[in-house]
């Protein structure tokens, strides 16, 4: 999941939030990147094998589907699907959820943000260039 955290030194108002994705459809998707510590990788996939119930709660609840987390070399690469009317106020329910918050303890020292600097994110968020949709245009 990603977040920022006090163990690992960034600006202090960090956004949570990725841009909105354009209006228009009913799912919204984000994607994002961040690099993956190497000294942490074991301690990540390890997490990440059993990620907490509680999280995969808040998550759900929160709209959040079709979440998947890639690996190549020492990248992370998030994706996941938003069906909800308010990213915003969504993303702040995630960020606000005790357990979350507590699992981002464990989670954000094995990352290292990739993100421009002064961006205010932690994941580098990633621009839609193309999609195949189910339907043929």
């Amino acid at each position: 999941m990603f977040s920022p955290t006090a163990a690992v030194p960034r600006p202090a108002a960090v956004d949570r939030r990725l841009p909105p994705a354009p209006k228009g459809r009913d799912v919204q998707r984000y994607g994002w990147l961040i690099r993956l510590r190497p000294e942490h990788r074991e301690t990540y996939l390890r997490l990440h094998a059993a990620v907490w119930p509680d999280v995969e709660r808040t998550l759900r609840a929160a709209n959040i589907r079709n979440y998947s987390i890639f690996l190549h070399g020492d990248l992370l690469f998030g994706y996941y699907e938003y069906v909800g009317e308010d990213h915003d106020a969504d993303q702040r329910r995630i960020a606000d959820d005790p357990r979350t918050q507590e699992w981002w303890t464990l989670t954000d020292p094995c990352q290292e943000s990739v993100a421009e600097p002064g961006a205010g994110h932690w994941w580098a968020p990633m621009r839609e260039v193309w999609h195949l949709s189910e339907e043929e245009s």
